[in-house]
């Protein structure tokens, strides 16, 4: 089904409310009819419908209600029916809510004068030209005019019919499933209920939703649109959803569902902004923000040095995380007076200086990714995820790649969707010779640097390895890379450095991984050299990470044998008088000492048997 979703405005007692009765009979919002229904969409929206074409409706009657309501739900508009009366004209709300929609970037706007039945036809003709004459110094869309009145049946007809004509939603389809609630209520047998209007990509029956603000994940159990169960829920459509196990008391309007991994909050944001006219931003200042169906206080920090401004960029602090896109329209308030728009152009706050922020954001204006992606990497020269750009760019991974590749003097690892600087790969590559050059038996593979280097993915590593073997400083074998100045063969000399390792540190062997790391060799190679050791009986495993050489161990059992010659038995505290090991190396030698046909364990003790 083809769905659009208009959104009303208009003066107080122009015929909202009159007009959409009139269109398909709605009587009005009452939140206690909304729950007695069930999973229901909120009443403060209606719908008609005609064959596969279904139109929402946005309308929230009350002068102050319905400029919050009008800000919060804009966001979901695909077209704005403009009410006017045609005895008063345009007013100062209608003023009022022209701007939001400019500000919030609305551009399809449907025109009706209502109440034409009081006025006469020349009145009537000079109060359209006057309209569309003040509507002329905005950037709208106008679809069309109509002139109806609720008790004039066949201007209502002609109304429905034009608006049935106008083309399915006009939003721009996101990478991902974003749905702001503005409704949440719980019903008996059912459960959480929250009601919103889908952005991005659709939500199905059965699928896993993410909380962001919870950091917590749950699964739709059901969903409707305009009171019908359906299998999925499609962008621009007014749904309901039925959340798994998730309390209501933790959700709120304004919170925002998402698909997990796609959003990231932040506490600050950076923005463009324009201020209505005669009005302007002050630096350092607290507003009221509205983003999408949410409303919070926020401070406006502006990034010229002058105290107020009527266009540029800020960076908007709040005291919990904004969930937010690139592209995202938004609102600024100062009490009951509407300041300014503006468009979030950087929702990932990164460390860097002012000078690369301003860059940064001079170039997402423009919309130019290519620069932003340069600027961004000399912030990142350890990486910049490309799995960000969906909410860093509004890109797809695919779209974030291409721009990628069209950049010089970088690395690109897609497996990983990493974007490094070329410079940064001499980093790595001074990383790797430094562990060559301070051991020449060092024998690593790609896997075992990337352990060290957290930050290098395995194909920046691999890159980087695949290099110094060309220049000549490595040579492969294998998945193992060792320095070119041995040509020999060295994990036989390897094999004797453990071994005599183990041997200098007695009772007190170092665990494999700690040899392996000042060794400088592969955790795998090193666990294939304790196995043949241990195959040949010159190391042997007491537990998991206990290695020791077979000549310490025999030391010990004759050490403990002496203890129970002298004091009639062993156990930890007597062992420990001799011999100050931690308790790891006195219970894995004692329970070694069970293996021996002449000793027996009483209770925690040993005895000869």
């Amino acid at each position: 089904m083809a769905n659009i979703i208009i959104g009303t405005a208009g003066h107080i007692d122009h015929g909202k409310t009159a007009l959409i009765h009139a269109l398909n009979g709605f009587e009005g919002d009452s939140t206690n009819e909304e729950k007695q229904r069930g999973i229901t969409i909120d009443l403060s929206f209606s719908n008609l419908s005609f064959g596969q074409r279904n139109i929402a409706f946005i309308d929230v009657p009350g002068h102050e209600k319905l400029i919050k309501n009008m800000i919060t739900g804009a966001f979901g508009f695909d077209y704005v029916m403009l009410v006017i009366s045609a005895k008063e004209g345009i007013m100062p709300q209608t003023i009022e809510h022209i701007q939001i929609l400019e500000l919030l970037g609305v551009k399809n706007l449907i025109i009706v004068i209502t109440k034409k039945d009081l006025v006469d036809e020349n009145f009537l003709e000079e109060q359209e030209k006057s309209i569309l004459d003040y509507l002329k110094s905005y950037n709208f869309d106008i679809k069309f005019i109509k002139r109806v009145s609720v008790y004039d049946e066949n201007s209502i007809n002609d109304l429905k019919n034009a608006l049935f004509s106008i083309n399915s939603n006009q939003k721009e389809s996101e990478n991902f499933f974003r749905f702001y609630i503005d409704r949440v209520f719980s019903v008996k047998g059912i459960g959480t209920v929250v009601t919103g209007t889908v952005l991005g990509k659709k939500i199905e029956l059965e699928e896993k939703v993410f909380l962001p603000h919870l950091q917590k994940e749950t699964k739709i159990k059901n969903i409707q649109v305009h009171n019908q169960n359906v299998l999925e829920a499609n962008i621009s459509n007014r749904a309901a959803l039925n959340l798994s196990n998730i309390d209501k008391d933790l959700l709120k309007r304004g919170n925002i569902i998402s698909k997990k991994g796609f959003l990231r909050g932040f506490n600050s944001i950076d923005i463009s902004f324009n201020c209505l006219k005669d009005k302007k931003l002050n630096h350092n200042q607290i507003y009221t923000l509205f983003i999408g169906a949410k409303k919070l206080d926020v401070k406006v920090l502006l990034f010229d040095s002058l105290t107020t401004l009527e266009k540029g960029f800020a960076t908007i602090k709040a005291d919990e995380n904004i969930y937010s896109i690139f592209g995202e329209k938004l609102i600024l308030r100062n009490q009951n007076e509407t300041i300014a728009g503006g468009i979030v152009l950087n929702p990932i706050i990164d460390p860097m200086n002012k000078n690369q922020k301003t860059r940064l954001l001079s170039n997402l204006a423009k919309k130019d990714f290519n620069e932003a992606f340069k600027v961004l990497l000399e912030a990142h020269k350890k990486g910049l995820g490309v799995i960000s750009s969906t909410q860093r760019f509004a890109l797809s991974h695919e779209e974030a790649l291409d721009f990628a590749k069209n950049l010089e003097d970088v690395f690109i690892d897609e497996k990983e969707l990493v974007i490094y600087p070329n410079s940064t790969k001499n980093e790595i590559e001074i990383f790797i010779k430094n562990i060559y050059n301070k051991n020449q038996y060092a024998l690593l593979s790609a896997s075992s640097i990337a352990l060290r280097a957290t930050w290098a993915s395995l194909g920046f590593i691999q890159e980087a390895l695949s290099d110094l073997v060309k220049i000549g400083f490595l040579i492969k074998e294998e998945n193992l890379y060792k320095s070119a100045n041995i040509k020999k063969d060295i994990k036989k000399d390897l094999e004797d450095i453990f071994l005599n390792r183990l041997k200098s540190e007695d009772l007190t062997p170092t665990a494999p991984y700690n040899i392996y790391d000042d060794l400088d060799i592969d955790r795998k190679l090193g666990d294939d050299i304790l196995k043949s050791l241990t195959a040949k009986k010159q190391v042997i495993r007491l537990q998991h990470n206990l290695f020791i050489h077979f000549e310490s161990l025999n030391k010990a059992v004759k050490t403990m044998k002496d203890i129970i010659k002298k004091d009639g038995f062993i156990e930890i505290f007597n062992f420990k008088q001799r011999y100050d090991l931690s308790r790891k190396y006195l219970v894995a030698y004692l329970d070694y000492l069970d293996n021996f046909s002449d000793i027996k364990k009483v209770e925690n003790r040993r005895v000869f048997a």
